[in-house]
């Protein structure tokens, strides 16, 4: 697996991201998929940038591989902010009504559907979230 490091601010979305689609195109990802992922790193990164450092001093980790079933992309987050969970969170109601009346939760969402595998986990004080695609 490959690893970028970055100040986890908005302004590092775009390194990140064509870090991320350099990677995804050197394991043959589909043009199609790759959109998504780029979605699902936007999300993700833009989260941990925007909320797990209030003090606004912080790292991110993203590392981009074949790490288990050949054919499937993993992709690992990781930042030492304060703890989250987006996996345990119940999906958001996406029905009209809702929609009009909520904030916060399409994201994860977006997340879950996009890929196939979402694990969080919470090791030596960083929160760990690994993706899994099929590609």
């Amino acid at each position: 697996m490959k690893t970028i490091i970055a100040d986890a601010v908005v302004g590092e979305l775009d390194r990140l991201r064509d870090f991320v689609d350099c990677e995804l195109e050197a394991l043959g990802c589909k043009p199609g998929v790759m959109l998504g992922m780029d979605l699902v790193v936007e999300e993700v990164f833009v989260n941990i940038a925007s909320y797990a450092y209030p003090d606004g001093n912080g790292k991110a980790e993203v590392s981009v591989g074949c790490d288990g079933a050949p054919g499937t992309v993993t992709l690992i987050f990781r930042d030492s902010g304060i703890p989250f969970d987006p996996v345990a969170r119940p999906d958001a109601d996406t029905s009209p009504e809702a929609l009009n009346s909520r904030v916060g939760g399409l994201g994860i969402l977006l997340v879950k559907k996009t890929m196939d595998e979402v694990v969080y986990a919470r090791e030596g004080g960083c929160n760990v979230l690994t993706l899994k695609k099929k590609l």
